[in-house]
């Protein structure tokens, strides 16, 4: 069994590991022609952490990053809301780590080097077009200058490129981007601990401006310095899309929080203290009914792009690799096994993209303000209990698969 993946990214790094790991072969695609360590942050939360723990990653992740505490819900005035433990101290036997996710792609890939090997790494190859036959399929690849480069044969093929996957183009190719008016800014700014120096902070929601900010890296100015990590976004009816291709300028949004300076932090400082910031529009795809076409089949954004909330797509794509890697490892009619795996993840997936754009953990915040009219509040309790906010914490953790539940079982 000759197993192409298109894409170097997380998922198609963490399938091409967990294949290794049961000694299926493979052979990995990727469009740039050299992998830097390059983007913000991103949170690993425990159902992630497992399948990464089980590919043989968790110390050099833990190393490389900053183990949450608690997950904390403000409203734009700065006033507490809701907070819970995270992880570990969250009754997890697993932790749940900020990293900066060029650190943790270098770490899935210097793995795949070694595991893998080189010769099976092939950069600089930007998928073009497929082919199948009765047996296999055959792949057309350029360079980033647009030339042709190569052809490869597979005898499977699993796309691991994205949200803007060139593979579900050849078979959705008048399929859209679905954008709902939400754009979005990142940065990170080296600052002080914020609360706990652990803490994943949400304030605020997407209608009046909502951030996100979480540390993932300790004393990185030898005087104590975090890496802290921010997205920054906001719902304008009509507003066009940001654009991923050019650079994100804080006068584009700052304004937005110009007053959202509490006691314990400055977010107008925040913000315009990182180097670099990057604009985003927050996008996703309907989920569709097919995955595998023949010998192909798509996995994480490629498959079911779903808005960056909550943590979930790197996760749902790491899983999708663990559950198709098990499938092929028992034998049979490989084509069967993408089959299979389809059945078993497009469901669940298509219910995490609808909870994300409905219902996501920042609902929380969006209730809190629709229940105060967006105004301050005397005390959170006389405008909605905790057992009720946990409980929707939890629904969310049901859905995305990782409540205390289903990681114990």
């Amino acid at each position: 069994m000759s197993i192409a993946i298109i894409g170097g990214g997380i998922g198609g790094l963490s399938l091409a590991l967990a294949l290794h790991a049961r000694g299926i072969a493979c052979d990995v695609y990727e469009a740039v022609p050299e992998v830097r360590e390059i983007g913000v942050g991103i949170t690993l939360l425990p159902h992630a952490m497992r399948e990464l723990a089980a590919l043989g990653l968790q110390p050099q992740i833990e190393a490389a990053g900053i183990e949450n505490l608690e997950s904390v819900f403000f409203n734009r005035w700065g006033q507490y809301i809701y907070r819970e433990p995270r992880g570990r101290h969250g009754g997890y036997s697993i932790p749940e780590i900020g990293i900066p996710r060029g650190k943790l792609h270098a770490i899935l890939y210097e793995a795949t080097r070694q595991r893998i090997g080189d010769a099976h790494l092939h950069l600089d190859h930007r998928f073009a077009r497929l082919e199948q036959d009765d047996e296999g399929v055959t792949l057309h690849f350029h360079d980033a200058g647009g030339k042709a480069r190569s052809i490869a044969r597979a005898g499977i093929v699993i796309a691991c490129d994205g949200v803007n996957s060139a593979v579900r183009r050849q078979f959705y190719p008048d399929e859209q981007l679905a954008f709902g008016g939400i754009n979005t800014w990142r940065g990170v700014t080296v600052h002080p601990p914020i609360l706990t120096g652990k803490s994943y902070l949400r304030i605020g929601s997407i209608d009046t401006g909502k951030m996100v900010i979480y540390p993932i890296a300790d004393n990185v100015d030898g005087r104590g310095s975090q890496l802290v990590n921010w997205v920054a976004e906001i719902k304008r009816e009509g507003q066009p899309m940001n654009d991923w291709n050019q650079a994100g300028r804080a006068g584009d949004f700052v304004n937005i929080f110009k007053d959202w300076r509490y006691d314990w932090l400055d977010v107008p400082a925040l913000i315009e203290g990182a180097d670099n910031i990057f604009e985003y529009p927050m996008v996703d795809k309907d989920p569709v009914a097919q995955w595998t076409f023949g010998r192909v089949t798509l996995l994480g954004d490629a498959a079911h792009p779903m808005y960056p909330r909550g943590s979930n797509g790197s996760a749902q794509a790491i899983i999708d690799a663990r559950t198709l890697t098990h499938l092929l490892a028992e034998g049979g009619d490989s084509a069967q096994a993408l089959k299979r795996y389809e059945a078993l993840r497009l469901p669940a997936t298509a219910k995490i993209v609808e909870t994300n754009r409905t219902v996501p953990p920042d609902f929380i915040n969006i209730r809190v303000d629709a229940l105060s009219g967006g105004q301050p509040f005397a005390h959170i309790d006389e405008v909605i209990s905790q057992d009720e906010l946990r409980r929707m914490s939890d629904e969310y953790k049901r859905v995305a698969g990782f409540s205390l539940e289903a990681m114990k079982g």
